[in-house]
């Protein structure tokens, strides 16, 4: 569509008809074109940050997909994360949640707020519980069935831990770890169901 034409006024009340010459132009399609290239530059950033946190998040945690191949259910293999932890998704009661293999824990320990996420009933009075960091007062629960990979286990005692409540990481403790045999082999932790 060709520019509009602009009138001039000259000082003896004279008119001039003129259109809009090319730099005038360029002025009113600059807005637009900073707007389309702002945009694309915030696409391109949100396109980044959520590549770039799904690479962050697979090193974190290189089991998060693991799926149990047919014929291999007696035997679970881990991949460790850059930090030297094993973490394996699982579920509690059928609820899926995220497991830290913790062989410095006694026993099964979640955070408080997410035991009653998944419907853990504290079991008798306070405990005190040693963790890395100090000790806590926390209290028993019973988990009906808590599973991951090819094992699932009933009955299995825990303890909900309101000193770590800013985590939704469960530590699967010596309570569960001890009716598995473990072989650790460079970066991989190959779990077994136990002859004992």
């Amino acid at each position: 569509m060709p520019p509009a034409n602009t009138v001039r006024r000259l000082p003896d009340g004279l008119a001039l008809m003129s259109t809009p010459q090319p730099d005038e132009e360029k002025d009113l399609v600059r807005p637009m074109g900073r707007g389309m290239a702002w945009l694309a530059a915030l696409a391109l950033i949100g396109v980044l940050w959520l590549f770039f946190e799904g690479v962050q998040d697979r090193r974190a945690n290189p089991n998060r997909h693991l799926t149990v191949a047919p014929g291999a259910a007696s035997e679970l293999v881990l991949k460790r994360n850059p930090d030297g932890h094993y973490f394996v998704p699982g579920a509690i009661n059928g609820q899926p949640v995220t497991f830290m293999l913790d062989t410095g824990a006694t026993q099964v320990a979640l955070p408080a707020r997410l035991g009653r996420r998944l419907g853990l009933q504290a079991i008798g009075p306070a405990i005190q519980i040693s963790t890395a960091n100090g000790i806590v007062e926390g209290r028993m629960t019973l988990i009906d069935e808590l599973a991951f990979g090819p094992f699932a286990l009933r009955q299995t005692q825990a303890t909900l831990n309101p000193g770590m409540d800013g985590d939704e990481i469960i530590l699967l403790g010596m309570n569960v770890l001890k009716r598995l045999e473990l072989a650790q082999r460079g970066d991989t932790l190959v779990l077994r169901k136990s002859e004992r």
